[in-house]
């Protein structure tokens, strides 16, 4: 049997383990998954210890995807423009080496379960660290119009804007002057502390799609801000969660899992956002 394991600090809510008993379960795939909590200063010697020992590969959560990206012997392309990996594979000859399945999931959460048109919208990302950067090439090949990243510290989302710019219509405004989304894409954590940023309430319309990256059966600040400023729809990362661990369970296993039926399981009832 091979063994897995999401690698985080903290990691003992994660949903990984569940969604991914389900998927071999549903796949006929024989594997062990568990979750492991590594040293904030020690993921690299964690981790590598678990391969050493027989995983087959991993997840890598918060705080450690940069790290992972350093540790990945080989790195994906898509991963290395990202500058952070979210899953690791042991290859035949010991190596490993990173992908990041990240802005995958959110496409196809968004294409597939909230059918929503990426080909020609406007994107605002909010953020500008990992968990944005691990989305937007995937966001460009979909075919968006356009991409406009807004964070508190100006320089780190010019830096990001123009890692990406070669890729597609990329470009940021200042948080007081980012323009009405298509879909407003919230990929801070900050949001779940009640720490929101200064949004204009322009940057919502009747139809825009916000989307938080977190998850949380609730809903968020996040959402509950776009929801009173009129948003007509609102989804949480949940999706886009299941989606990224098919996409990984691929990777590992050469087939790729329904994701409607975790999906389900998670949550059986409409979310109440």
């Amino acid at each position: 049997m091979d063994h897995y394991a999401v690698i985080g600090h903290p990691v003992a809510h994660s949903l990984s383990p569940r969604i991914h008993a389900r998927f071999a379960e549903r796949c006929g795939e024989a594997l062990d998954y568990r979750a492991v909590e590594a040293p904030l200063d020690d993921f690299a010697g964690t981790t590598r210890a678990l391969f050493a020992a027989g995983l087959a590969g991993a997840n890598v959560t918060v705080p450690f995807k940069a790290e992972a990206r350093r540790l990945a012997d080989r790195v994906d392309p898509v991963a290395d423009r990202a500058g952070v990996v979210n899953t690791l594979r042991r290859e035949p000859d010991g190596s490993i080496s990173g992908f990041n399945t990240d802005g995958s999931g959110l496409v196809r959460d968004l294409g597939i379960h909230l059918d929503f048109p990426l080909e020609g919208a406007r994107v605002v990302l909010i953020g500008a660290g990992g968990a944005a950067a691990g989305v937007i090439e995937p966001l460009c090949r979909a075919g968006i119009g356009e991409l406009v990243i807004g964070n508190r510290t100006a320089a780190r989302a010019d830096a990001l804007a123009a890692r990406f710019r070669p890729l597609g219509p990329v470009r940021v405004a200042a948080m007081t002057d980012l323009p009405p989304a298509d879909l407003l894409i919230n990929a801070t954590a900050a949001s779940l502390a009640g720490d929101l940023p200064a949004l204009p309430d322009s940057l919502i319309l009747p139809d825009t799609l916000a989307y938080d990256m977190m998850y949380a059966d609730a809903g968020t600040p996040f959402l509950d801000w776009c929801r009173v400023r009129g948003a007509g729809r609102r989804a949480d990362g949940l999706g886009m969660l299941v989606e990224q661990a098919a996409e990984a369970f691929l990777i590992w296993r050469g087939v790729r899992p329904d994701a409607v039926d975790v999906l389900r399981m998670l949550r059986p009832r409409a979310a109440p956002f």
